[in-house]
């Protein structure tokens, strides 16, 4: 018997309601992102180009998939339209996926994916493979699209299974493809190491029963060796160079996480002082989120939990799962177990990822356990 049964019982309710709530909202938001996908689809293919270009036999990509992404990333359409449009037509991804990528309200999303298309029929861009010499030029559009593409295959954004494989082998395979056609370009080797330096720990990233396994939790026996030093030997060949951008950067830090031997080992210090020369050039939310994290662990949770509620203030990162489930792990670190309970179950909101829902309701669990504890403790 529980210490307390009538607070075990409406405890117990209360937990049953909550989950019986969360069922519905998940049905009822999934009927939407269908019914908003088919629209996109409808109109998309109401103003489909026309194929125009000639032939592109003679042209250097060889690679069928990757010379439909170059030619997709055309320079006359915005970053973020030509960089959607490619995820949505070559990349496998759906609407929605990709709006949480740009972490843009889907209907925001779709209007981009009709206006670049409208663009390129109205403009009269023909779907063709750019010569050699104006590769360089949508080079950016290209990596972000298999950036993107890489990130959704580590961590899905929907679904029970944490790692879609098929999107990260994918990636890599491009990445790699890349790469050796513009081998002078350090940011696609950049991206290239960095897909492989994060790669090296999926297997360890997923439990027995497909349970998410936080970095410092994993067993580091079963990382890819092979890939790390790939990946490690990159790195040391690029950072040289001086031409430093922000994957070749990023995929510095992961090589500090792969180098060290166990979770305490990790070199905080020098993570953070990454993080601050990543945000330098690229300042977006999400960076400086990772910054803040970082911060955390090498100043202590105090002083990266006041750069998160800065992110909270600003309200960029408002249906960012993961800036509330940062939050939820800083302020239990600090003892705030019931501001870290609401922390939780708002990132519980904002996740459709099954097994990061799993482990966030452990965590909500846990943090409402040991706040109840705390007030039951006799004082």
């Amino acid at each position: 018997m529980p210490d307390n049964p009538g607070a075990w019982i409406t405890t117990t309710a209360r937990n049953r309601a909550i989950d019986r709530l969360r069922r519905r909202r998940r049905l009822r938001d999934k009927t939407e992102e269908l019914a908003r996908d088919a629209a996109v689809e409808a109109e998309l293919a109401s103003i489909e180009p026309d194929e125009t270009g000639g032939s592109d036999a003679d042209m250097p990509i060889t690679d069928d998939r990757l010379r439909l992404i170059f030619t997709c990333c055309h320079p006359a359409l915005p970053m973020d339209g030509r960089v959607a449009l490619t995820l949505r037509t070559l990349g496998g991804l759906t609407t929605p996926e990709i709006a949480r990528a740009f972490l843009v309200p889907e209907p925001t999303l779709a209007q981009r994916l009709v206006r670049a298309k409208r663009k390129i029929r109205d403009a009269g861009i023909p779907y063709r493979v750019p010569p050699l010499d104006l590769l360089p030029e949508r080079l950016d559009g290209v990596l972000k699209v298999l950036y993107l593409v890489y990130n959704e295959g580590y961590a899905a954004s929907s679904g029970d299974a944490l790692v879609r494989r098929e999107l990260s082998n994918e990636a890599i395979r491009l990445a790699r493809t890349v790469m050796s056609l513009l081998p002078d370009e350090p940011e696609a080797a950049g991206l290239l190491a960095l897909m492989l330096l994060h790669d090296a720990r999926r297997e360890a990233r997923v439990g027995p029963t497909g349970d998410l396994v936080l970095l410092e939790d994993q067993d580091r026996s079963r990382w890819d060796q092979g890939r790390i030093a790939e990946g490690r030997a990159l790195v040391e060949r690029l950072l040289p160079m001086g031409r430093v951008g922000p994957y070749q950067l990023q995929a510095a830090i992961a090589a500090l996480h792969d180098e060290a031997i166990d979770a305490a080992a990790t070199d905080w210090t020098q993570i953070a002082a990454l993080y601050l020369a990543l945000v330098r050039i690229d300042p977006s939310p999400v960076v400086r989120l990772n910054h803040a994290v970082a911060v955390a662990m090498a100043d202590g949770p105090a002083i990266g939990l006041a750069m998160m509620d800065g992110l909270v203030d600003e309200g960029s990162l408002a249906s960012y799962p993961y800036l509330h489930a940062g939050r939820a792990d800083l302020l239990r670190r600090l003892g705030r177990r019931s501001e870290a309970a609401a922390a939780y179950r708002h990132a519980l909101t904002l996740t459709t990822n099954g097994a990061e829902r799993s482990y966030l309701e452990r965590r909500l669990d846990e943090a409402e356990a040991e706040a109840d504890e705390r007030v039951a403790r006799p004082t």
